[in-house]
């Protein structure tokens, strides 16, 4: 089998390089440890995914387990819980102004980290990472596996919801 058809592994371990080399960082410079999931509803919230329910779907995790992971940074002081203005019913995560300090000193730090990566990889190979990044890859792709084979199956609209695409989750940000 191709290389290739396994892109999600190295997909999957860079991520983890990224995320690891973020959280020791942050840790080195004194912030709250942060576990993985976490770092997720960070992440989402960085792409103004904010309502509890709304990261829960989009991690495909429970409430409850999202709900839990959100109390644990309210009472770490990085988050906190505010009113919807459009459903008073909701609640909203929010960065605190710790949270907010946070988020500057880990953008610097993922500034380090690329160009760290660039010198380590060569910038061509992160400048084209980043532009297949950008590209928008459409909604997920639904295959049937026949005869040994997986085949997609088009048309077809995704059961799953999926997060907005790539460009526009950017443009959010």
């Amino acid at each position: 089998m191709d290389a290739v058809a396994y892109l999600i592994v190295p997909l999957l371990q860079s991520f983890e390089w990224f995320d690891e080399s973020l959280q020791l960082s942050l840790r080195e410079g004194g912030w709250p440890q942060l576990t993985r999931p976490e770092s997720m509803v960070m992440m989402h919230v960085q792409l103004n995914i904010n309502r509890p329910s709304d990261i829960a779907r989009s991690l495909r995790l429970t409430r409850q387990a999202v709900h839990s992971t959100i109390a644990g940074l309210v009472e770490r002081g990085v988050f906190e819980l505010v009113d919807d203005p459009d459903d008073k019913r909701v609640k909203m995560v929010q960065l605190t102004e710790m949270g907010n300090a946070m988020r500057q000193d880990a953008q610097k730090i993922v500034v380090a980290l690329t160009d760290m990566l660039s010198k380590r990889i060569g910038a061509k190979h992160v400048r084209a990472l980043q532009a297949a990044f950008d590209e928008d890859w459409g909604d997920p792709i639904i295959c049937r596996v026949r005869e040994g084979k997986a085949e997609p199956l088009l048309p077809r609209t995704a059961r799953i919801a999926p997060l907005a695409s790539t460009r526009a989750r950017r443009n959010q940000a």
